[in-house]
């Protein structure tokens, strides 16, 4: 049973878990980068910066040193944004426990190395913490969390003990978590969905419908099907809730980052723009480049995701786009 958790990163998402684990009666303290921050959630028991309008539990702690986030923790939740996830528990490495329980909650493939957090992870901790770690992911946007609304989730990992903790740790009446063995499928399908989201966002921003959407969010899930399963994961995973569900959520629903990105690229705003008045990160901008690099290095047909990346990074006109999704050469769904 968890006793105290370490939660490496106080953005919304970080927060949100934080909170649900304080408010389990376990002892949380937060590791922000940012003093402000930190000293919100100490004095105001709040995250106004990222989880605004959020009433946090009186127990959960903020701090800055990274060591003392870490004292006597048997649950450390990584949950930066996955570009510094690198850096940021290379950091906190020498400070964990042998054995601590890790929980990986950033979503995002690493640009230099192509690796998904698994890999990342493995680079940086021991054996004895990387080889059991869990990966949560699914349907869950931050502020609903917060807000206490029902949510369901996975999380994944090759140990399936380890699994088990950390479900125990994260379950509540209104937090339901799945365990599944399918590492690679939870976390390509939690890093690719915000790329599509993206481009669902973009049809979104030119005016088009229901037609369209339903169209994109489908093609875009046959692509990350088929870079999963090049990957070695399991489809079934990907008609679940760390794949569909997730896309579902990221390219529909108001709160997310990576689609509002997209509709305003799609009303003609350049991405520079966008991202200069964005506070939190969308994690969907980098991922386009490795999604589109691996799709590239695995030899898997991405069309979707090359052509947000070129959207984002080639100065491809979102309509051009659409034109050219739309006259590929015709094809079978599938057959047989």
């Amino acid at each position: 049973m968890t006793s105290r958790a370490a939660v490496v990163g106080a953005g919304s998402w970080g927060t949100a878990l934080a909170n649900l684990l304080a408010g389990k009666g376990i002892d949380t303290v937060v590791w922000s980068f940012e003093p402000d921050v930190a000293d919100a959630i100490n004095h105001g028991h709040a995250n106004s910066k990222y989880l605004d309008g959020i009433s946090l539990a009186p127990s959960l702690r903020a701090t800055t040193d990274m060591a003392e986030a870490m004292r006597g923790a048997d649950l450390v939740l990584s949950v930066s944004p996955s570009h510094v996830v690198r850096q940021v528990m290379a950091q906190a490495a020498p400070h964990m426990a042998d054995g601590v329980l890790l929980v990986s909650a950033s979503k995002g493939i690493e640009n230099e190395s192509l690796m998904t957090m698994d890999g990342v992870l493995a680079d940086v901790l021991p054996p004895s913490v990387s080889d059991s770690a869990c990966f949560l992911s699914g349907p869950s946007f931050a502020l609903e969390v917060g807000k206490g609304f029902p949510t369901a989730v996975t999380i994944a990992s090759k140990n399936q003990d380890a699994a088990n903790r950390a479900q125990a740790a994260f379950q509540t009446s209104v937090f339901r978590v799945y365990t599944s063995s399918d590492v690679a499928g939870v976390e390509l399908g939690g890093s690719v969905k915000n790329v599509i989201a993206i481009a669902a966002g973009v049809v979104e921003g030119m005016g088009f419908g229901f037609n369209t959407q339903a169209a994109l969010i489908t093609r875009g899930l046959a692509e990350i099907t088929r870079l999963g399963q090049a990957m070695g994961a399991d489809p079934r995973t990907l008609a679940g809730l760390a794949g569909i569900g997730d896309l579902m959520l990221t390219c529909m629903g108001g709160l997310s980052r990576n689609r509002t990105v997209g509709v305003e690229l799609g009303r003609g705003r350049s991405l520079d723009d966008i991202l200069g008045g964005m506070v939190m990160v969308a994690e969907g901008v980098r991922t386009a480049r490795s999604a589109r690099d691996l799709a590239h290095r695995t030899g898997v047909e991405m069309p979707i995701v090359e052509a947000v990346h070129d959207m984002l990074f080639a100065g491809l006109d979102p309509r051009r786009a659409v034109e050219q999704l739309m006259l590929r050469e015709p094809k079978a769904e599938h057959w047989g």
